[in-house]
């Protein structure tokens, strides 16, 4: 009776071990704990994303703004959930190669650029986008200015 209940148990146990494991070693692999700093050079961590990297560094945001200063909400809360959304996809996309090249913004993720433009500017754009942010016609400052905080240069 008791090798029965052992068996169970040690494998169990044996499957936690390897599926802990695994998950550790992807974790160091990918470079996962730079995705908790500010540094812009973990956004580059997949090539994918080399070419907005490195326009990055030769553009206008360069001095004033990183990655996440553009690409994620600014109050804790939304931003821990951008951030688990954002890494749930982006892992899920590289790990079975199944993403669009050139990468796509979501309409999630433009929707909080957006806003973080409006953040920053807002002072200077009030009067062209007051009432029209929500529609879905709405004035998107990427619109007119698509590669000032980067994209690849031709």
């Amino acid at each position: 009776m008791r090798l029965g209940l052992l068996k169970p148990a040690f494998i169990i146990a044996v499957l936690m071990g390897v599926f802990l494991g695994m998950g550790l070693f992807t974790f160091g692999y990918g470079k996962g704990i730079s995705y908790f700093s500010r540094d812009p050079a973990a956004c580059a961590n997949c090539h994918i994303m080399q070419d907005q990297y490195s326009s990055w560094q030769k553009g206008p945001h360069h001095a004033s703004a990183a990655c996440i200063d553009c690409h994620l909400p600014h109050d804790f809360i939304p931003k821990m959930i951008a951030k688990t959304d954002n890494g749930w996809r982006h892992s899920k996309a590289f790990t079975l190669q199944n993403f669009h090249e050139p990468i796509q913004i979501t309409p999630r993720n433009a929707a909080i650029l957006q806003e973080n433009c409006l953040r920053c500017h807002g002072e200077f754009l009030h009067a062209i986008v007051t009432g029209s942010t929500t529609d879905a016609n709405a004035i998107s400052c990427v619109h007119c200015h698509q590669g000032v905080g980067h994209g690849a240069r031709q």
